[in-house]
């Protein structure tokens, strides 16, 4: 099992999106951020779960989608770093 490690702008992502949906949704945004979580969590037991970073020619940044978003991680040997969370619709440069 490897540690999960936010970067400062994947938590700024993280609040910046529940603070959107929020709004206009306030519900909508904590099922959201809590889906978004729970995605990650599966990345302590499966930290290749997600594919290959298609911008990256680099097999150890990889991202996972959860409904619209793109989370981006970095795996370092017994930690995962969490890079970016984005909207699909944004063009991400890593």
């Amino acid at each position: 099992m490897v540690d999960i490690r936010w970067s400062i702008g994947a938590l700024e992502d993280i609040e910046s999106i529940s603070s959107y949906i929020s709004q206009d949704f306030p519900e909508k945004a904590s099922e959201i951020v809590r889906g978004i979580i729970e995605k990650i969590e599966q990345l302590k037991r499966f930290p290749k779960l997600g594919r290959k970073f298609p911008d990256r020619d680099d097999e150890r940044i990889r991202e996972i989608i959860f409904k619209k978003y793109r989370i981006v991680y970095e795996i370092k040997e017994e930690i995962v770093e969490i890079l970016v969370i984005a909207h699909g619709s944004r063009l991400l440069k890593i």
